[in-house]
């Protein structure tokens, strides 16, 4: 990776950090999603930073962004934007909705029901959307942040696994540590940090990563690695369903992002091996029968670190 590309990852980092304490894991998951021009799932309880770190990425380069708050009520035209009569050209205008922005943020996505959850599917798998029959692009680059709330159950509609399969990964927040929430309590005491950061890139900048990402060279070695644990999900008898082939080519694309943010221009075993559990856990089905006394997305997530961990790395 050039010297001055370097800069810029560190930069994004450190920019995303200030807003976000404590979280670098996240931070890190957050970015590999947007160079391997993937969306982002984030399935945690409130108030544990899930919208700041859309708020911190979007706001740590320039690009345009949106947030859309799902409800039950939530229509299609909501999110794509609808064509109004205009009585002076007497033709109808599109007025685009929120989805053409580079980042969007679709909190509480599970709140709407499944017509309007349906209307992020081309847009996520093609960066395109279709209105009143014509297909219009969307910017570039083109990042989905969606948050759920996996405890609140009351009126949610559950993605269903064909919309789950867009999302490059699902991460987990978590709360933080005794100390960084002390640094928390001391530094928001006045500002809110959003307000304070500053564009490290431009889009030109995401956009030239994005390239350079996919060409990060994968070894052989790493296919069968990586196909072996593919195969292990499918014959697991802790699962109903294994990992679907996109979830193959998903994983090796986050492996390439994850290399080129550590600077090398190759994937290490351990760029897939650090990444699989995140990149399938929503891409997999635990079976009823060892699902019963856990929550299932535990239950996958169990079973695959175990499969994981039980496979060779290549040398």
């Amino acid at each position: 990776m050039p010297t001055a590309t370097s800069q810029v990852v560190s930069q994004l980092q450190r920019s995303i950090a200030r807003a976000i304490y404590g979280k670098e894991d996240a931070i890190q998951l957050a970015l590999i999603t947007l160079l391997a021009r993937g969306h982002l799932l984030i399935e945690d309880v409130p108030g544990v930073g899930k919208t700041t770190l859309a708020q911190a990425l979007a706001k740590s380069f320039h690009c345009s962004f949106q947030r859309i708050q799902f409800t039950s009520d939530l229509l299609p035209s909501d999110v794509l934007g609808v064509s109004v009569y205009n009585p002076e050209s007497r033709e109808f205008e599109f007025r685009s909705g929120p989805i053409f922005a580079n980042v969007v943020l679709a909190d509480e996505i599970n709140r709407t029901t499944p017509r309007t959850q349906s209307a992020l599917l081309e847009a996520m798998n093609e960066a395109q959307v279709t209105v009143d029959g014509k297909t219009l692009p969307l910017p570039q680059p083109f990042l989905v942040i969606a948050t759920q709330n996996p405890v609140e159950h009351h009126g949610t509609y559950p993605l269903p696994e064909s919309q789950l399969d867009r999302f490059l990964m699902r991460i987990k927040m978590g709360y933080p540590s005794h100390e960084t929430e002390k640094e928390i309590l001391r530094k928001r005491v006045g500002d809110n940090p959003l307000d304070s950061l500053d564009p490290i890139a431009d889009v030109s900048d995401v956009l030239a990563m994005q390239d350079a990402v996919a060409h990060v060279k994968v070894d052989a070695s790493l296919h069968d690695y990586a196909l072996e644990i593919v195969n292990r999900t499918r014959k697991s008898e802790q699962l109903a369903l294994g990992v679907s082939p996109r979830g193959t080519l998903m994983l090796q694309r986050a492996a390439q992002a994850r290399a080129f943010l550590d600077g090398r221009d190759y994937c290490l075993p351990d760029d897939f091996k650090q990444l699989a559990v995140s990149v399938f856990s929503h891409r997999v089905v635990a079976s009823s029968r060892h699902a019963s006394l856990q929550k299932k997305s535990e239950t996958t997530d169990s079973v695959l670190r175990d499969i994981v961990e039980s496979v060779p790395v290549p040398l």
